[in-house]
């Protein structure tokens, strides 16, 4: 019997329509966009306007988007994941209502989060779903309405972030493409650096807690920055050197877009070609849990069969870590 692996076979994604540019932001917070450009790479961002409207609705159109593109029966998905570091509600599963929302009402759902990091996680758990031989098709979603635990106050934050989502379905493969290796860690320490402290259940939010906005998220910019260059960096070196990977192999690096110098150091570290570096930072800036999806949406077009792709990520908790991956269909 041939090896079963979760191999990519549809993916789909949504960014809302009012996009929030660095010129705007010039009227809001002490900054200007030659600062913005030259530190993080971003130029805009989307932003979900809307009464009522969060994570599940980025989540319900990045689905959508997948099942119109591939005439997918959405009865026929076995479970839903939406990866997210902001869902609809506590206690109450965002992938559930999403789930029932799309039509998959043979699915069971679940969320997970692990900040940044949210969607390659979720990869590993699909795969080992896949694998089992029990389910067939698994739709991943990253969505993340960040734009909902930032403060419009704070020009550290509130440049980087924006909203979106990006939905993956993963199928069973028999002929070697899918997941074929992953490397991922956390370090609990971090979490001091990068964190919305009030709203869980070790804090809750209290009047003097929205004076202070202990909310909103809070950035140790320096400290994360150099976290995240050599863990994104690290693990996605331990992932070519142990699959015996050299740069004339991979055909697309498929990093966290959390800002463009980030990027860039990681496909130094292994001396990838810019070419091979997918790139949507500048458009969306960081949308947690949506930018890995989001970047394969967006260049689905240019990817082949056989390709070889390396996924990393590095966010909050921290966690971090690379998966390599072999595309699985041309478009």
């Amino acid at each position: 019997m041939s090896k079963i692996s979760a191999a990519i076979t549809a993916v789909g994604g949504y960014v809302p329509d009012f996009v929030l540019t660095n010129k705007i932001l010039e009227t809001m917070v002490d900054t200007n966009d030659e600062w913005i450009t030259s530190r993080t790479g971003i130029k805009e961002r989307r932003i979900l306007k809307g009464v009522n409207k969060g994570t599940s609705f980025l989540a319900i159109q990045a689905a959508k988007n997948l099942i119109q593109k591939n005439n997918l029966d959405p009865t026929t998905i076995d479970l839903v994941i939406v990866a997210t570091a902001t869902p609809d509600m506590k206690a109450a599963s965002t992938a559930a209502f999403t789930a029932s929302e799309i039509g998959a009402s043979n699915a069971f759902a679940f969320d997970i989060d692990a900040a940044c990091s949210s969607f390659l996680f979720g990869m590993s758990i699909v795969a080992r779903y896949i694998e089992s031989g029990i389910y067939k098709k698994i739709l991943l979603i990253g969505a993340d309405k960040n734009s909902s635990m930032i403060s419009y106050d704070d020009r550290a934050t509130c440049i980087i972030f924006g909203d979106g989502a990006g939905a993956v379905l993963f199928e069973p493969n028999t002929e070697g493409f899918g997941l074929q290796d992953e490397y991922l860690r956390s370090d609990g320490a971090g979490r001091e650096f990068l964190r919305a402290t009030h709203g869980g259940s070790s804090n809750a939010i209290t009047e003097d807690s929205l004076k202070e906005q202990t909310h909103f998220v809070y950035q140790d910019g320096k400290t994360v920055f150099k976290n995240a260059v050599f863990n994104m960096a690290d693990a996605t070196e331990k992932i070519l050197k142990r699959n015996d990977l050299d740069n004339d192999k991979i055909d697309w690096l498929v990093a966290h877009q959390a800002n463009k110098r980030i990027i860039d150091a990681t496909a130094n570290r292994i001396q990838l070609d810019s070419k091979k570096v997918m790139m949507n930072i500048e458009k969306y800036g960081n949308t947690t849990s949506g930018t890995l999806p989001l970047l394969l949406s967006d260049y689905e077009s240019q990817l082949k069969k056989g390709d070889n792709l390396i996924f990393a990520a590095f966010g909050g908790g921290f966690n971090w870590g690379s998966i390599y991956l072999t595309w699985g269909y041309d478009s």
